[in-house]
């Protein structure tokens, strides 16, 4: 078919031949295509195609030297360069778009990902659907994309360079930071869910009564008062000494006269530092002299609200962060200094030989920040005789800063006794994470026989110095941190509840709702009638897909919630995706018939119920998946399931609820007017249908009333309810306004 084309000539006339996005749309949970946020754009090639990439003049070789990283796309072929050899054979613009989004995700910082381009029904028309970690990043790159083949069919200049540029600095601006990043990875890695709360680095970890909160290093348990302790330098420094530890004797002062008559009294050498200062700004060692104290002094007072002057402890400056009631984690610092080549100046040296480390940025991805002249550099170069713009001797070595420059990983070096001071500093300032400062000549030897002392005790550590060292190797800081979230396994995890189909979700959720209400437990619902905790409606009409959403999600930040209930639609599931990763219990009602959704370019059966199986592959391996088994699609779904299957039916009789008898599982059903619930083939009458008032199942047809109570109860029986419980739930449920 192919060879039958005729070739597009890059100067034709390209009215008709481009690449036009008609719906970009952020999936932001599971949904039909992957467990992961995806952006799914509806691209329209028009007369492209018609021209496969192997019948375009030149279009291999000008992708392939933009983005010469393709060769590592394996595509169908499932082998290293397999992408790159569908574009020579010939493959679609829709196909392209997709490696091509990816792959400028991965140069941008964001290696991986999932990645599909599926045809529609309409000619021309394709899904291409990329993962997405950020829609604001995930959405640049895929306009990049678009721009960059289309570029490649039109053989046209692209700048690939300024493109990556440009979304590495999205990234910065709009992704989790690595501090936050590992802490969230590492949860899951766990199975812990996250939910990002704002723009920045506040998330939290787990659903309902059972999450956490994490903000960078400091967690919901981090004390307020204990921050403000931490910040205050000189408070910090008494409160350890008076437990024992040991700490550099020093006075606050507030002139320069003062901070001189200080070290006259301390003796020298000494530090001059701010009193509430970070990232070692304004910090000046080994002072010696009255002229250098006083110009210190001037440079910390700008830093801080206070300076204070203290004794000068010799040895390297060492990092050691603290989680919970262990060290995880240690780095040593490194003096930046430059060595004199003759004829540079040091101004030229530091961006030579010191910015020009690929460890150095000013992104927070880089462990080291680049070094400018600033005061403090400046006075310490004065210190040693000299000003930015002279020229060392080749070989003569100018320190230009001391400290700062955590870079080397110590962790394996740390005495026990140096270990158990610095938790037990944290545990007197009253950080549950810290990061302790402290100088020692020797981070292998007890601190106080070589004369070490503990500097300053940080709350909200950076963790980037643990995660990328420049030297030694990384500590797995975000799963500690997470191991003292949520210890001994703990998922965080409440009870979730989704509930699909094409009729009866808002009946059966607040079937259920109302059963579970019985346990005193706190429960919220998401429904198309609205939010409702704790029996009290407190959001009227949940019916747009984006309001759905919305719903659920607020449901599962609800601090209070120890069991949730929502219902998904399945035009939520298609322009949302699901609100929640996982969940406990996931009900399937029916398949058909289900209301339109041709714009979707959902059309058949087939299409309806890969819709609806979302809410079955999300089921947890400890959890249950409640299925319709008269629906022959629906009790397909079985075999999607993670969990366990429990089916519901009008009839008692049929074979498919035979056969998982057989095979021991659980089903619930009506027989001879009588509800019964089965296990193992075993069958228990549990309730009269006839004690039941139809009306008090809202909507629908009896028969959808019915399938709704079915799956209620069956739900209610996978979380563990007593028969009790739900018999009194049917018999108490309120009737229909």
């Amino acid at each position: 078919m192919l060879g039958n084309m005729a070739l597009l000539k890059p100067h034709d006339d390209m009215t008709h031949k481009s690449i036009e996005f008609r719906r970009i749309q952020y999936l932001r949970g599971p949904n039909v295509w992957t467990y992961r946020p995806v952006l799914e754009a509806l691209v329209d090639i028009g007369e492209l195609e018609d021209f496969p990439s192997s019948k375009i003049p030149g279009f291999y070789e000008r992708l392939s030297a933009w983005l010469p990283s393709l060769i590592e796309h394996r595509c169908s072929y499932e082998e290293r360069g397999g992408f790159l050899r569908r574009v020579q054979e010939g493959t679609w613009p829709g196909h392209i778009l997709e490696h091509v989004t990816l792959e400028l995700q991965n140069l941008a910082g964001m290696p991986g990902g999932f990645g599909k381009a599926r045809e529609v029904s309409e000619r021309g028309v394709y899904k291409v659907v990329v993962r997405a970690w950020n829609e604001h990043v995930t959405r640049a790159a895929l306009q990049y994309g678009r721009d960059l083949v289309m570029a490649a069919i039109e053989d046209k200049p692209f700048d690939v360079a300024a493109c990556v540029d440009h979304l590495k600095d999205l990234v910065d601006a709009h992704c989790l930071g690595p501090s936050t990043g590992c802490i969230v990875d590492a949860a899951d890695d766990r199975g812990i869910p996250a939910i990002r709360i704002t723009d920045g680095n506040l998330v939290q970890l787990g659903y309902g009564c059972r999450q956490r909160r994490i903000w960078t290093a400091e967690t919901d348990r981090t004390s307020a008062i204990a921050e403000s302790i931490s910040r205050d330098k000189d408070l910090t420094k008494t409160l350890l000494q008076s437990c024992g530890l040991p700490v550099p004797g020093g006075q606050l002062v507030s002139t320069p006269e003062a901070a001189w008559e200080a070290a006259e009294d301390i003796g020298l050498p000494v530090v001059v530092k701010p009193d509430d200062g970070n990232h070692g700004r304004g910090v000046f060692l080994d002072l010696n002299s009255r002229e250098e104290i006083e110009a210190a002094y001037r440079v910390a007072s700008e830093e801080g609200s206070h300076v204070i002057v203290e004794r000068y402890i010799p040895g390297s400056e060492h990092r050691l962060l603290v989680v919970g009631s262990q060290v995880v984690a240690a780095t040593r610092g490194e003096i930046a200094e430059v060595v004199g080549d003759g004829r540079h100046s040091i101004r030229a040296l530091i961006d030579l030989q010191i910015n020009a480390d690929p460890r150095r940025g000013r992104s927070e991805e880089h462990p080291l920040n680049f070094i400018g002249l600033d005061s403090a550099v400046r006075l310490e170069l004065q210190r040693q005789g000299f000003t930015p713009d002279d020229v060392p001797a080749a070989g003569r070595k100018v320190v230009v800063q001391r400290i700062g420059n955590l870079a080397i990983d110590c962790t394996d070096a740390v005495h026990p006794d140096t270990a158990r001071a610095v938790v037990l500093a944290a545990r007197i300032v009253g950080l549950d994470i810290a990061g302790v400062d402290l100088v020692a000549q020797d981070i292998s030897q007890p601190l106080e026989a070589q004369g070490g002392a503990i500097v300053e005790v940080n709350a909200g550590p950076g963790l980037l110095m643990h995660l990328k060292p420049a030297e030694g190797k990384p500590r797995p800081v975000g799963q500690a941190i997470v191991e003292l979230l949520f210890p001994n396994g703990d998922s965080g995890r409440v009870p979730v509840v989704g509930i699909t189909g094409a009729r009866g979700k808002t009946a059966t959720a607040r079937l259920l709702t109302h059963i579970l209400d019985l346990t005193g437990q706190y429960i919220g619902m998401a429904c198309s009638d609205g939010i409702f905790l704790n029996r009290r409606q407190v959001e009227t009409g949940a019916r747009t897909a984006k309001v759905q959403w919305e719903a659920a999600r607020r449901v599962l930040m609800n601090r209070q919630v120890q069991a949730a209930v929502i219902e998904n639609g399945a035009d939520a599931i298609l322009q949302e995706g699901l609100a929640y990763d996982r969940c406990q219990v996931g009900i399937v009602l029916n398949s058909a018939p289900m209301a339109d959704l041709s714009h979707h370019y959902v059309e058949t059966p087939e299409q309806i119920c890969n819709v609806l199986r979302t809410q079955v592959d999300v089921v947890l391996e400890g959890g249950a998946a409640v299925l319709n088994a008269a629906d022959a699609q629906v009790a397909d779904m079985a075999r999607l399931s993670d969990g366990e299957v429990i089916f519901f039916a009008r009839d008692g009789e049929l074979p498919v609820l035979r056969e998982h008898g057989v095979q021991g599982g659980r089903a619930v059903f009506i027989r001879a007017g009588q509800l019964v619930l089965s296990e193992a083939g075993h069958a228990t009458p549990f309730l009269e249908m006839a004690s039941l008032q139809p009306h008090r199942l809202a909507g629908g047809m009896a028969s959808d009333m019915a399938d709704s109570l079915l799956a209620a109860v069956a739900a209610a029986w996978a979380l563990g309810l007593g028969t009790d419980v739900i018999r009194a739930g049917l018999e108490t449920f309120p009737a229909a306004a």
